[in-house]
Parts: structure tokens; sequence; C-alpha cells
């Protein structure tokens, strides 16, 4: 975890890289309470007999599960004092490169790219790059944005 001041220290470190953070075992209950909260129950995601025959051998996380677990990483990542709040303000770019076997472990690393000050605060854009132990692809890289609104 690496703590900043106040979002001008924050903006000094563009260009670090943070992380990683530790890793999270992908769970079967996971992905079926995912499931229900999308209603997004295709087999590859929920039927463990079907899939042992599918493309992937078994049950895969969906890629937007892969993807909701960004907050969580963050948090292990990077914290900004000195603010009112630090809210999400969406995603640039998302690609999902490998899939995640359901009993996989991932984990995460972050690179701050860029902070830019705007009217409502500071627009922070850091590169999450999810990984899969044991695969040299990783599972997700997404560009998150969060905006830092500091106190004054």
């Amino acid at each position: 975890m690496r703590t900043f001041a106040n979002v001008q220290e924050l903006k000094a470190a563009v260009g670090e890289t943070f992380g990683p953070t530790e890793w999270r075992t992908i769970t079967q209950e996971q992905v079926n309470l995912f499931a229900d909260a999308t209603d997004d129950h295709q087999w590859i995601h929920v039927d463990v007999e079907r899939a042992k025959e599918g493309p992937f051998g078994g049950t895969i996380a969906h890629g937007y599960l892969t993807l909701s677990l960004l907050p969580t990483f963050m948090f292990e990542m990077v914290r900004v004092e000195s603010i009112v709040m630090g809210v999400n303000y969406g995603l640039n770019k998302v690609r999902f490169p490998r899939p995640v076997p359901v009993g996989a472990r991932v984990r995460a690393v972050g690179e701050l790219t860029d902070v830019k000050g705007t009217p409502a605060g500071y627009l922070a854009n850091l590169k999450m790059t999810i990984e899969i132990e044991g695969e040299r692809r990783p599972a997700c890289i997404a560009e998150s944005l969060s905006l830092y609104v500091p106190a004054e």
C-alpha cells in the first residue's frame, strides 16, 4: 500500500507502478453469486459438469466479475489523504486476454499513467493488470479512472 498525503504527491508519482496485491482465489460460489446478480447464467460459468467438456476444461469467471475486483485491488495499492472523497469515474479501455478458471488465484499490478486537474477535482488514470497465477497472459487489463476531490 502506498499512501499519498495529498493529490499533489499522487500527481508526482505518475509513471510509478504499484503492487502486486495479495492473491485472491476465484471460487464457484463467487461466480454463481455474480451470475445471480447479473442474470448471466451461461453454462461456461455455472454448469460445472458441462463445463468440464467445454472449451476451457471447467467453469470460468465472468469477465465482468474479474473487472469488478478492481476496486478491491486498488484499495490494496493506493491511498490518497487530504481529500473529501475519491470516486470511480469510469474506464477508458478494458480487455480480457485470458479467462480465469474457477479455483485460480488472481492479483493485480497498477501503473499510474496520468493525474490531471479538472473543475471537479483530480482525475487519476491507473492502468490495472490482473494476473493469473502461473499464466503468462493476464486476465484483464483496464484503464481505471478515479476522481479525487481535495479537502480545502
